[in-house]
């Protein structure tokens, strides 16, 4: 009989407590520790769950109580540390998006956990949820044709950061949703955007990411639109999909609508665009929390020894896209091209960028256990592990 893998969450702040409580309910696993800096967060927590330990301390958290994997909900500056720090103690580790602040961190994440033996898995939530799937179906059958272009809106009053900008913040679940559906990462980012409230750090912008056979899609995020708006539109050459999320209802789709040139003609005069209009439909999607589905998920690559749907290689592809976006806003919305294959980004006609190394700290000094801990005050500037809510 499978022994109940033994879960602790740090970061109990904003997403935190959705995986608390997901966690918390699956039967194959044990929920044993919350930890996060704010004593008054706990207190809340330990009403609602009272059979889980809480702690403060992530030290004590890592080796006190013999867990089996981490989950980390924190700031994204904290991913990097804590997660490196959890995997050279030998606990599979589950990191929210972004799952680092450079690919160059993740990249060391996902060698560590290979020579450690222990799944390491991102949290693309959205990969879950059945309406995704739904769509990836759709596409995959070839009932809308070859996709020409993907337009994504991501808006909202806030929730305003200040470590990261709103391409960081909101973007990554657009990007995650569209690499999925085009089934192969971009060659290309554009980025533009502005920051009106905190000097540095973009409230708005607008990304544009290319792909092969002259595929597009456009990414806008905005912590400044009076409206709360989580739509996708995906335009193919035979009918059109809109994804709503935030409608209660129908948040698919299909819309039967095309346009076409004329197979020949003679003369300017004779060439008409030939629009067709069909009629629109609402595919069935089951109701599920995509979050317990991905929660699940963690739980059966730990049981199975599998690799995760949003495994470390996915989260790091996602990462390196948000760092050519940010270059690309350095550069005033010119084109950062990647170099297949390699940890860089070249810069179109303007010579390579590569990635800023991190310090590195060889994996055969660290055997798990309480030394591993240490790492934290290492490879971070901080003077302590302060741990932040997302």
């Amino acid at each position: 009989m499978f022994k109940p893998i033994k879960i602790g969450v740090v970061g109990c702040g904003y997403w935190g407590p959705n995986l608390v409580r997901n966690f918390n309910s699956l039967s194959d696993c044990q929920l044993k520790m919350m930890c996060d800096t704010s004593e008054q967060r706990l207190e809340h927590l330990k009403s609602l769950y009272p059979d889980v330990q809480r702690a403060t301390d992530y030290e004590f958290m890592l080796n006190g109580i013999g867990l089996d994997a981490v989950v980390i909900a924190t700031s994204v500056k904290w991913h990097y540390p804590m997660a490196k720090a959890s995997l050279l103690a030998g606990k599979h580790t589950f990191i929210e998006k972004p799952m680092a602040s450079s690919s160059t961190e993740c990249e060391e994440l996902i060698e560590i956990a290979q020579k450690k033996g222990v799944v390491l898995m991102s949290g693309h939530t959205f990969l879950y949820s059945p309406v995704v799937r739904k769509i990836k179906e759709i596409v995959e059958q070839g009932d809308i044709g070859d996709i020409r272009y993907i337009c994504a809106r991501r808006l909202n009053l806030g929730l305003f950061q200040k470590d990261i900008n709103v391409a960081w913040d909101l973007a990554p679940h657009d990007i995650s949703i569209i690499q999925h559906i085009m089934g192969e990462p971009p060659i290309a980012v554009n980025c533009r955007g502005c920051a009106h409230i905190t000097p540095g750090v973009e409230d708005v912008t607008m990304i544009c990411l290319t792909f092969p056979k002259q595929r597009t899609a456009i990414i806008h995020n905005s912590w400044l639109d009076p409206r709360k708006i989580r739509e996708m539109t995906i335009v193919g050459s035979k009918r059109m999909i809109v994804y709503d999320d935030v409608a209660q209802h129908e948040k698919i789709r299909v819309f039967d609508v095309r346009v076409e040139t004329p197979p020949h003609y003679d003369t300017f005069a004779e060439f008409q665009y030939a629009y067709h209009y069909g009629d629109v439909y609402a595919p069935y999607v089951k109701q599920e929390e995509p979050l317990r589905s991905e929660c699940q998920h963690f739980l059966d690559c730990i049981k199975n020894g599998t690799q995760p749907l949003t495994d470390g290689k996915n989260g790091m592809e996602l990462v390196r896209i948000l760092e050519a976006s940010s270059k690309s806003l350095q550069l005033g919305g010119a084109p950062v091209e990647f170099i297949s294959g390699q940890n860089s980004l070249k810069l179109n006609g303007n010579g390579i960028h590569r990635a800023k190394a991190v310090r590195q700290i060889p994996v055969e000094k660290f055997n798990g256990g309480k030394r591993s801990v240490k790492l934290i005050k290492k490879i971070s500037h901080a003077r302590e592990p302060e741990i932040f809510a997302r």
